[in-house]
């Protein structure tokens, strides 16, 4: 996945990105991270958010995890980039500044407000939020704002697929996104669990055989990714070539 870098915006149509693997990466081959106890972010380990992180911003960024999870806090300071929470006062939502630990290349940041913001990271939906495209769409209409021109929202959806036939919660925050003025840049299929060689599940049934559960699981396989979704608020030059 190269490093994106920004270009002034432009109203051309998109081509379609390609979808690439996030795989479980072995432990000799994992960027270092201060805690090997740091807890999941969403299904991620700290070493694939510290990846994502660091394609999507550069040193002394502002990063904002809408979650504020704990993984995202420690990943963030520890590769150099600023953590910030989002703040509602009297004046509505604002992004305000985290200060980090001495010995980090940001630990002089206090808790001021901040304009702009370089990553944003959310999953979708939010806390008791319904997958709909109304609850989508004011969303995405709320975080837009706080992204500076060239910043990019990282969407991980949590949601279960919709039962077949019906429009996927993918494309719903797609069409959302886009419906607030974000350039759709990129999805991630982002693996969670080691994939065998060989899937049971796949293979056919004989008439008599008894179910092993190694097929489907009330109906449908196991999941075995999450979607990420990349939005920019500006085309990427690679974008803009194509188009």
């Amino acid at each position: 996945m190269p490093k994106p870098r920004s270009t002034a915006p432009g109203d051309r149509p998109q081509p379609a990105p390609v979808g690439l693997f996030l795989p479980l990466l072995p432990l000799s081959l994992a960027p270092r991270t201060p805690c090997l106890a740091v807890r999941d972010w969403h299904g991620l380990s700290a070493s694939q958010l510290a990846y994502l992180i660091r394609r999507y911003t550069d040193a002394g960024g502002v990063v904002l995890d809408l979650d504020a999870h704990p993984s995202a806090t420690a990943t963030t300071t520890y590769l150099g980039r600023v953590p910030a929470r989002l703040v509602t006062g009297r004046y509505g939502p604002h992004v305000r500044l985290l200060p980090s630990e001495p010995g980090h290349p940001n630990h002089h940041t206090t808790r001021r407000p901040c304009t702009w913001v370089d990553l944003i990271l959310a999953t979708l939906p939010q806390g008791t939020q319904a997958h709909n495209a109304n609850s989508a769409v004011t969303a995405m209409r709320t975080w837009r704002p706080l992204l500076r021109p060239g910043g990019f929202l990282l969407v991980g959806l949590t949601a279960p697929p919709p039962p077949p036939g019906e429009v996927s919660y993918r494309a719903t925050v797609i069409a959302a996104a886009r419906a607030a003025g974000l350039y759709y840049h990129q999805h991630i299929p982002a693996v969670l669990a080691p994939l065998p060689e060989h899937e049971p599940r796949t293979a056919p049934e004989h008439p008599g055989e008894a179910d092993d559960g190694r097929r489907l699981l009330d109906g449908r396989h196991l999941s075995t990714f999450r979607d990420l979704l990349v939005f920019g608020t500006t085309a990427t030059g690679e974008e803009n070539a194509r188009a």
